[in-house]
C-alpha cells in the first residue's frame, strides 16, 4: 500500500465532508433569505467576502471563530450551522403534515414551515408561510440570486417588485426574479397564509 507523504493532505472522512457541505449550504440560504450580498455579509461579520464564497462552495473549512462571526451576523447559533441533515440515499423527500420543520427567518411576524428536502439534493426550497398582521420584510429592499414564487392561501399581502406594486388575495400567485429589488408586507388586520418557493440558480 502506498504511503501518503507527510505534507500531502489526505481526503477527510465522508461524514466530515457532508457536515462541511451542510454548513456552506445553510450560510448561503440564510444570506440569500436576508437579502445580503457576499460583501454585505463580509462587512457585518468581519469575514472576507472571498472566504464566505469559498465556505458556501464547500471549498474551505471554516474555523470555529469564523463560524461564530457568521452565526452572530446571521442571527443563528453555531450549532444551527453545524447540524447534520438526515441522510437520504436518493433525492426524494416526503414531509407529512405533522412533520414540517421550522425554517429560520429574521423577519418578525413571519413563520415558515419547511415542506421540501435538503439543499444538498435540491435547488428549490418551499415553505408554508404564516404572515401576521403588520409583518414586513423591513425598510431595506431585498435582492438575491434565484427566483421566488408565492401563492396566497388565505388573507391578503402586498408585494413591491422592481418598482411595481402587487396586492395578492387568496388564490393569487406572484413569480419573480430575486435579482429585482423587492419588499413584502401584510397591511391588513388579519393574518395571511402562503406557500413560498425559492429557487437558487447556482
Amino acid at each position: 500500500m502506498a504511503e501518503v507523504a507527510p505534507d500531502e493532505p489526505s481526503k477527510p472522512p465522508r461524514d466530515v465532508e457532508e457536515i462541511v457541505n451542510g454548513v456552506g449550504q445553510r450560510i448561503a440560504l440564510l444570506r440569500n433569505a436576508q437579502g445580503l450580498s457576499l460583501h454585505q455579509l463580509g462587512l457585518r461579520s468581519d469575514v472576507s467576502a472571498a472566504a464566505i464564497h469559498k465556505i458556501e462552495r464547500s471549498s474551505m473549512v471554516p474555523t470555529v471563530t469564523t463560524l461564530l462571526k457568521l452565526g452572530v451576523a446571521l442571527g443563528v447559533s453555531v450549532s444551527y450551522l453545524l447540524q447534520e441533515d438526515e441522510e437520504t440515499s436518493e433525492p426524494v423527500q416526503f414531509t407529512s403534515a405533522n412533520d414540517r420543520g421550522e425554517v429560520y427567518t429574521p423577519h418578525k411576524g413571519l413563520g415558515l414551515e419547511g415542506i421540501t428536502g435538503s439543499y444538498r439534493h435540491f435547488k428549490m426550497a418551499a415553505a408554508v408561510a404564516h404572515m401576521s398582521s403588520g409583518a414586513t420584510s423591513g425598510r431595506n429592499l431585498l435582492k438575491h440570486p434565484g427566483e421566488e414564487l408565492v401563492h396566497v392561501l388565505s388573507g391578503e399581502v402586498s408585494f413591491k417588485v422592481g418598482g411595481r406594486d402587487y396586492r395578492l388575495k387568496a388564490g393569487d400567485s406572484l413569480h419573480f426574479s430575486g435579482d429585482l429589488p423587492h419588499h413584502w408586507e401584510n397591511t391588513t388586520s388579519k393574518p395571511a397564509d402562503l406557500i413560498w418557493f425559492v429557487l437558487r440558480n447556482d
